[in-house]
């Protein structure tokens, strides 16, 4: 029997919430977190974008939420501002249906700092959703009061590690009483981390949503081969046989984005370029014209995108592999959600076959593409000359006949003649059938020509 929000035991509000938002069924992750959280365990849930734990921690926080009391109760870290703006909108879209007023503020770098210390002097937020560093800020100017605090969520705690921000969590959660419901949400638990989890979390509930389940049955995954030809033209030629509702373009450097969004602008392509070289305020005004659909084409970094939810990305385009594969699902997954369909395209280079193995051990289906006269089309499998079957050699009748008579010769130097005729022979044969292949070709290319 499958479960259903309905079967928790929620606030009337939020299961109005929910269904508002078409949420009926609950993700793998959902469905396994939310009864631990709402028990008041600690939980590190381990799972890929596009898993839904976003919405694994906030309702299960918004259905143990006092709302009559105003001090702060949750504090939520996320590493990048444009996650942090999406958590509160989400947070947002939950207590739009609460009977009473819930107080919910977002701190994130680039904002007025003052103003805010300001605000928290005439009110705490019940629920603080922000980025480590502002938050760290608030706390330390005595301004944001967390020693009410019952639950805190440390979301994408790998790149908080990565980005250095880890210090900053450090100092926050020091500053929580001891009887703290502590929630780590991360794609990746590296080794660098256990130490902070040890700290704070007792035995916490730990739970991994294989990758293998997260890839949405929705995405069609295209496999595109350069061949050696140039690469930024090939992606131009694949924009134009495509014509997305929107594309996320995914290069692993800053200079990569820099370069392949600099020629598709060059080549008239509207197109919107998201690094960590962009001020805050020009990170915000570009995400707003994301929003507006003022962009059909999105070039990123890994870093830069994570967490980012952009809607309506019918197409995601791996122009390079990442070199950390556990990122190939998170750029796949920005694509087919919510059950609507979608296309991922994987550009690789000569020597990276390899590589797309490995890909394919995480559970992804290539279907091999090439873009042919403007539209892209089915091609060979890469593997299609390893997966032949190798033949069985076997002689004509007059070879045969060749080794019998030289062999009932018994002269000096039959093996070696014998060798001779049967090369002589094959290479007859290799030159016929390279001519008829030839042939082939051009009657081939005659035909495509009249079309």
């Amino acid at each position: 029997m499958e479960t259903k929000f309905t079967d928790y035991q929620l606030k009337p509000y939020l299961k109005k919430a929910l269904a508002a938002l078409n949420f009926y069924k609950p993700t793998p992750i959902q469905a396994r977190l939310i009864p631990v959280i709402q028990s008041g365990k600690s939980v590190v849930g381990q799972s890929q974008t596009g898993s839904g734990k976003t919405h694994a921690f906030l309702v299960p926080i918004f259905n143990q939420l006092n709302e009559l009391d105003q001090s702060v109760q949750a504090v939520i870290t996320t590493p990048s501002r444009e996650l942090a703006d999406q958590i509160y909108a989400a947070a947002r879209q939950l207590a739009k249906f609460s009977p009473k007023p819930i107080v919910i503020h977002n701190y994130v770098g680039g904002t007025d700092k003052q103003r805010q210390i300001q605000h928290l002097q005439h009110r705490q937020p019940q629920i603080v959703i922000g980025t480590p560093g502002r938050i760290a800020d608030l706390v330390r100017n005595q301004a944001l009061k967390t020693y009410t605090v019952t639950k805190f969520v440390v979301d994408e705690a790998d790149m908080t590690l990565d980005l250095g921000f880890l210090k900053d969590v450090d100092f926050i959660a020091a500053t929580f009483p001891e009887e703290l419901q502590m929630l780590v949400f991360s794609a990746t638990i590296p080794q660098k981390l256990e130490p902070f989890l040890r700290k704070y979390m007792n035995a916490p509930v730990i739970e991994t949503i294989p990758t293998t389940t997260i890839i949405s049955p929705t995405i069609d995954n295209w496999l595109i081969a350069t061949q050696g030809k140039d690469k930024k033209a090939l992606l131009a030629q694949v924009l134009h046989a495509i014509n997305p509702y929107m594309a996320l373009i995914f290069a692993n450097t800053k200079k990569r984005v820099d370069e392949v969004s600099q020629y598709l602008i060059e080549q008239g392509f509207k197109v919107a370029k998201i690094s960590g070289e962009l001020t805050p305020r020009d990170r915000k005004k570009t995400m707003r014209q994301i929003q507006n659909l003022e962009f059909q084409y999105v070039v990123a970094t890994d870093l830069a995108a994570r967490g980012i939810d952009i809607p309506g990305i019918s197409h995601v385009i791996n122009y390079e592999i990442p070199a950390d594969l556990e990122f190939f699902i998170h750029r796949v997954g920005r694509t087919g959600r919510n059950g609507m369909s979608g296309i991922a395209m994987t550009f690789y280079v000569p020597g990276q076959e390899q590589i797309v193995t490995e890909i394919e051990k995480l559970g992804v289906t290539f279907q091999p593409k090439r873009v042919k006269q403007g539209e892209i089309v089915d091609t060979y499998d890469r593997n299609r000359r390893a997966q032949r079957t190798k033949q069985q050699k076997t002689l004509e009748p007059k070879m045969i006949g060749l080794v019998k008579k030289e062999k009932k010769k018994h002269k000096p130097g039959y093996k070696k003649r014998i060798r001779k005729a049967i090369q002589k022979d094959e290479w007859f044969k290799r030159r016929v059938e390279k001519r008829e292949s030839a042939r082939a070709e051009r009657r081939k290319n005659r035909r495509d020509h009249q079309d």
